[in-house]
């Protein structure tokens, strides 16, 4: 194994509370003050890789959420037959959400 599963790079799920939503894309950061992911909303999934599929330009959101926010973290892996979201996602996108996530942030 490369490293513990929730080191900055990984790709993960988190559900978060008021307002209750879903967030997936790479950690960049865990603390006790709350996460930083560089990702999108799960319900945006389709939309997004629909757009990088077509050519049309379209980056991830570079977010922070504090602890009490986070209710779940869950990392994005196969479970038996059914595909991660990074799975579906290139299916869908024809790109790789490493890539795409794990990009450099430019400042």
């Amino acid at each position: 194994m490369q490293g513990a599963p929730f080191d900055p790079g990984s790709l993960v799920v988190v559900s978060l509370s008021s307002p209750r939503e879903k967030f997936w894309g790479a950690l960049l950061s865990l603390s006790s003050a709350g996460i930083s992911i560089r990702g999108i909303t799960l319900e945006a999934l389709d939309d997004f890789a629909r757009q990088l599929r077509s050519g049309d330009p379209a980056d991830p959101g570079l977010v922070f959420f504090p602890m009490h926010r986070v209710e779940r973290i869950e990392l994005d892996a196969r479970s038996g037959e059914v595909p991660s979201l990074a799975e579906r996602f290139l299916a869908k996108s024809g790109v790789s959400a490493i890539e795409v996530f794990c990009r450099e942030v430019v400042e």
